[in-house]
């Protein structure tokens, strides 16, 4: 056995000598292993098995450079170095306010066998739930920059069963509904990529802490093999440029027995660095409404005119509908010059500290401060970040001095369209995840945080968790969101949101902005139940929720809307309680500033009986569950949807709730603690 130190809760051994075997590393829990070597051809490679039982087969990793030979062949396992680590850290905000880290790491060191003898490392972290890699360059032997046109990391799946998944680098990025497919039918997919194999096993692949490197597609090459490709990057054939030392962004394999346990892993979490901004109590986790739902209804416009929805009046209208329903923001779009005319094609029009004429934005800071519900800015850049870039500064300075506290940005352009204008004045053309606009993103999220502004972006890079570091990137939306309910061909339909869960969710909060009571879109209907639209509140997670619809709207519903009220955006436990991917989900969440739990339960459009089991519930204490549900002939299609009931229970941790989730249906329930 090699010698170990323990170094305060981490375990190490000692790295091995030259010429080592194949290396394997397990999960503390012992159930998921991965073993690392070289074939004979030298090229690496790692597979992943769960309880003996292969997930991931023998899937090579490597690069290929733009100004040199690849890193893929003639290799060998020269060291390896083992860890344990477990520590518990506590979220400023989140969907649990404690998150385990307890994983075993392996890093394995490998050489060319060549006269340059370029090194390079891999460091897996093994999880209960997940593995984790990245690359490690550390040693100059690959020079002192390296130049990536592409990588070769494979994730070769064990075996078919089911994909779903949206398409990597098409125009409307990440804005599709998700196919449902066999694994073997996937093309070119973003992350979250999820599988179901025909064993059951559920397996996710995503990344973690992508920072100043390319995104990741991944490309299925043959069958149920995969391999990552890296976003582009103007025009350049370099897709990731880095100086030497530096490490790669974290690839994550979700693995579970179940949908539930898919979605409950925070692994990205767990691999991203500290909180790098401190105290960041000028938070706090909120729900919002504003000048937005009457936009996508075509009642009002972005741009100036007759219609336009930020006028003064309006605003403070919006300002004390909100603090009469304690709601703590009012988002404001089309207040500033640029709007009028195509907007989609002319960002370079936007300015982000010249008003509308009608919108007196000094006077409503001052009436937003008196009633307590602070305006949350807006910073539409149609695509056109040097526009945005050059007048960041006094955009942020502008929303700081009149007491905003959240921005919400938008880069509404074709995906590899963004106008991106380098220091040197040369102007390229973006993708989303290029490495170029992860640069832009995190200047944006930290120019914001020395202003003590939070960052809420649209159209936006996905997230990887960096929440954690940064704990001002609230959310984000970067999926269909609720705007498609309104006029979108086709609309998200009921199965959208119990896939959301277990796709695009696994990566972060998504600003979906739920809540339209009205079941009204433009000109069509909403594919959902009332109940189901009181769900979405617990369903899908944001530390910041919208209530989207008009004040109008809630005056003529104004029971469901007290759950909307009640329900609130800041969780110390979440936890899946029943799902199947694109069928249904129940969840059920702890407030983080109460005892009181939440429930919420959503079908596709088969519909579904849950059982629903309060052993969450503290033993011996009762609570009074005010239940939302579907009636007994709900439905999504036509004037069923408005049919909702309404009923208080007394319940404890031994009851189990039977509730009939019609087709596109639901429920959502509080639970207040009444005695014990």
């Amino acid at each position: 056995m090699k010698p170990f130190a323990i170094l305060s809760g981490l375990t190490l051994l000692l790295a091995a000598p030259a010429a080592l075997a194949e290396e394997v590393v397990t999960s503390p829990d012992g159930t998921i292993s991965v073993t690392v070597d070289v074939n004979g051809e030298g090229r690496p490679f790692y597979r992943v098995a769960k309880s003996g039982e292969p997930v991931l087969t023998d899937s090579r990793l490597g690069f290929l450079l733009a100004d040199q030979d690849k890193l893929e062949r003639r290799l060998a396992v020269v060291g390896a170095a083992r860890a344990s680590y477990d520590e518990t850290w506590e979220q400023p905000w989140g969907e649990q306010r404690f998150v385990r880290d307890h994983h075993n790491e392996l890093t394995v060191r490998f050489e060319e066998e060549s006269d340059e003898k370029r090194k390079f490392g891999v460091v897996f972290r093994i999880f209960d739930d997940a593995v984790a890699f990245r690359y490690l360059f550390d040693d100059t032997s690959v020079g002192e920059t390296l130049h990536i046109a592409e990588e070769l990391t494979e994730f070769n799946i064990a075996q078919d069963g089911t994909a779903w998944w949206i398409p990597g680098g098409e125009w409307n990025r990440y804005e599709y509904l998700y196919e449902k497919t066999p694994i073997s039918a996937v093309s070119v997919a973003h992350t979250p990529l999820t599988f179901r194999m025909e064993s059951g096993t559920h397996v996710a692949l995503h990344e973690a802490a992508l920072v100043d490197f390319a995104g990741m597609w991944v490309k299925r090459t043959t069958g149920t093999n995969f391999r990552a490709t890296l976003a582009p990057t103007g025009s350049t054939p370099a897709r990731a440029v880095r100086n030497v030392p530096f490490a790669t962004p974290w690839r994550t394999i979700r693995i579970s027995d179940d949908a539930a346990g898919l979605a409950e892993s925070l692994v990205e979490l767990n691999l991203n660095e500290p909180n790098k901004l401190g105290d960041v109590n000028w938070f706090t986790p909120h729900k919002y409404v504003g000048v937005w739902w009457s936009l996508h209804l075509d009642e009002e416009t972005w741009g100036s005119g007759p219609k336009h929805g930020a006028k003064t009046a309006n605003v403070k209208r919006y300002i004390d509908f909100a603090a009469e329903h304690g709601f703590e923001g009012v988002l404001v779009e089309g207040w500033n010059i640029g709007w009028d005319g195509n907007w989609f094609f002319n960002g370079a029009d936007f300015s982000f500290t010249e008003a509308y004429p009608d919108y007196d934005f000094e006077e409503l800071a001052r009436y937003a401060a008196e009633k307590g519900v602070p305006i949350v800015g807006h910073h539409e850049t149609s695509g056109d970040v040097g526009n945005y870039e050059s007048q960041l500064s006094a955009g942020l300075d502008l929303m700081a001095a009149r007491g905003v506290k959240t921005i919400k940005s938008g880069y509404v352009t074709d995906a590899c369209n963004l106008r991106y204008v380098h220091p040197d004045g040369r102007e390229t053309r973006e993708c989303t995840e290029s490495q170029v606009m992860q640069r832009h993103h995190l200047k944006v999220v930290t120019e914001a945080a020395k202003r003590k502004i939070a960052m809420n972006p649209h159209e936006p890079v996905k997230d990887t968790g960096l929440r954690r570091t940064y704990p001002n990137w609230v959310s984000r939306e970067g999926a269909r969101g609720m705007e498609f309910a309104a006029w979108g061909v086709p609309t998200n339909g009921p199965s959208h949101v119990p896939t959301l869960v277990f796709t695009r969710m696994l990566s972060g909060p998504m600003d979906y902005t739920p809540g339209v009571l009205s079941l009204q879109g433009r000109g069509q209907p909403l594919e959902m139940t009332m109940a189901r639209a009181l769900a979405e509140y617990v369903l899908i997670y944001s530390p910041i929720q919208m209530v989207a619809d008009l004040p109008e709207h809630y005056a003529e519903h104004p029971e469901p809307f007290q759950f909307i009220k009640d329900v609130p955006a800041d969780w110390s436990e979440s936890r899946i309680l029943d799902a199947a991917v694109g069928e249904y989900v129940v969840t059920a969440r702890k407030d983080r500033n109460s005892d009181e739990w939440f429930v919420g339960g959503g079908a596709d459009e088969q519909g579904r009986d849950a059982r629903v089991s309060l052993d969450f519930l503290d033993p011996g204490k009762s609570y009074r569950a005010e239940i939302y549900r579907d009636g007994p002939t709900s439905d999504y299609r036509g004037d069923a949807r408005f049919e909702i009931v309404i009923e208080d229970r007394t319940v404890t941790s031994a009851d189990v709730l039977d509730l009939r989730m019609a087709p596109g249906g639901g429920f959502a329930i509080r639970l207040i603690p009444t005695g014990g």
